[in-house]
């Protein structure tokens, strides 16, 4: 039976890591790019389709899933594995990010988050508690402990009261996924770093996530528009604060090269919408950049979208097509978008193992932008 968690490291290129995650429902390669199932779906792709990227995880969306269709029904019907038909692991978040976007519709205490549905007005309560027992009825893999994520325009104290409120929710969490049974003995619990742009407060993070321990640790409270430049100058050294023998998840990230340079600082994990929500919006990122094929240019151009691409849609569908399809507004193309994307993506994760396991990261960092920033497909 393969362990209930595992992470071992293969090798080092600088800071740039390649491993592998083991579980009992598969390994997860790293750096690995989680697509984003936030409803028990990756919108506009067959789950079999997901897999067939390369994609060796998923992430499913805490608070959009106990409001519909309820964590309570989705244990009922056997789980969210069962209920989506993805038997490889599934990393969930908290909700905590989602309610703290909803300021208007939220009360925020020591004890937990009160908040109204955006969907019919219903009042709930989200607390680290209620976060767990919501991950453990949806029978999740990858657990995240709750917090909360200030914008980073606040005042310093009101980051550090933040990111010391999120620090006593992470051991409110950990104690109620131990409390968990068989759940909490297949499962892993992640803790989340936050503290925003400041090197003090994400040490102070880090140090107080490592007395409580947990199988992972992700990087919080960034991409949430700081911009690129700030974003990299906190991942300059808040990976280094969290423990190396340990995966390292930023979340909600993002643009290839955001990856690129994420990975280069020394993250293993990530997850972000981008992909398919810019598939369906006609957006689709290719190694030449990124390019929107509702442009009028793509008309009558014949070639696929990538030509470096192994991916079914540039295989055998042209600019031209997919342009009709989008200009027409038929799903099919939202699909062949998505798939493109989530594909482009895993094989940008692929390069990336590669170059790390054969000590040439740094020339393929280079090559990758001067190929991505600098060309107009």
């Amino acid at each position: 039976m393969r362990p209930r968690f595992s992470f071992t490291l293969a090798a080092q290129d600088g800071q740039a890591r390649t491993g592998t995650i083991a579980m009992r429902r598969g390994e997860i390669r790293t750096p690995a790019f989680m697509p984003v199932g936030t409803a028990a779906t990756v919108k506009a792709m067959k789950p079999e389709a997901v897999r067939a990227t390369g994609a060796d995880i998923i992430l499913g969306n805490t608070y959009h899933l106990m409001l519909r269709p309820g964590a309570e029904r989705v244990a009922r019907l056997g789980g969210l594995h069962r209920f989506m038909n993805w038997d490889r692991p599934i990393l969930t978040d908290s909700g905590g990010y989602q309610v703290m976007s909803l300021s208007e519709l939220r009360k925020l205490t020591e004890e937990g988050v009160e908040f109204r549905s955006h969907i019919d007005g219903s009042r709930h309560m989200l607390t680290p508690e209620r976060s767990m027992e919501v991950q453990r009825l949806l029978g999740s893999d990858i657990v995240m402990a709750f917090d909360e994520c200030p914008r980073a325009d606040q005042g310093r104290d009101a980051i550090a009261a933040s990111m010391e409120m999120s620090m006593r929710w992470a051991q409110r969490s950990r104690e109620a996924f131990d409390t968990g049974g068989d759940h909490a003995e297949g499962a892993a619990l992640f803790g989340i770093q936050q503290g925003a742009l400041d090197a003090d407060l994400r040490r102070a993070s880090a140090d107080a996530l490592r007395e409580i321990g947990f199988d992972g640790y992700a990087i919080g409270g960034l991409a949430v528009g700081e911009g690129q430049e700030a974003m990299f100058a906190t991942l300059d050294f808040a990976p280094s604060q969290l423990p190396a023998d340990a995966p390292r998840y930023l979340m909600g990230v993002g643009k290839p090269d955001d990856l690129v340079g994420a990975v280069e600082r020394g993250v293993d994990m990530f997850d972000c919408v981008l992909p398919s929500r810019s598939g369906r919006n006609g957006q689709a990122f290719t190694w030449n950049g990124p390019l929107n094929i509702r442009n009028a240019r793509f008309a009558e151009d014949t070639r696929p979208l990538d030509e470096r691409c192994l991916c079914p849609t540039c295989a055998i569908y042209s600019r031209a097509y997919l342009h009709h399809l989008q200009k027409a507004g038929e799903i099919l193309g939202a699909m062949l978008m998505t798939e493109h994307n989530l594909s482009f993506y895993q094989q940008l994760m692929a390069a990336m193992r590669n170059a790390i396991e054969n000590g040439r990261f740094a020339l393929f960092a280079t090559s990758f932008r001067q190929d991505y920033l600098g060309s107009d497909e």
